[in-house]
């Protein structure tokens, strides 16, 4: 199974309608959510979105994307869980 890149970071640039997340554009978070989509689509659409970012973009999304994949969640989510208890 390859892990959604959704960081919880979702706020969409009015200009280019990428995610300052994970640079996603909402057709590519619904060809996610689809169950028949393909694991070689999402491993295509990873490079891809990382190719539209750069610098500290680039590195936070990778950051929070390799402790997803490990722990289940992004920082971000982790962040909100410890607030909140």
């Amino acid at each position: 199974m390859i892990v959604s890149p959704c960081i919880s970071i979702c706020k969409s640039d009015p200009v280019t309608g990428f995610c300052y997340g994970c640079a996603r554009n909402l057709k590519e978070k619904l060809t996610w959510k689809d169950k028949n989509t393909s694991d070689d689509w999402k491993l295509k659409n990873l490079i891809e979105i990382r190719s539209r970012m750069k610098g500290w973009q680039l590195e936070s999304f990778e950051k929070s994307y390799n402790y997803k994949r490990l722990h289940g969640v992004s920082l971000e989510k982790k962040r909100k869980i410890e607030y909140n208890d």
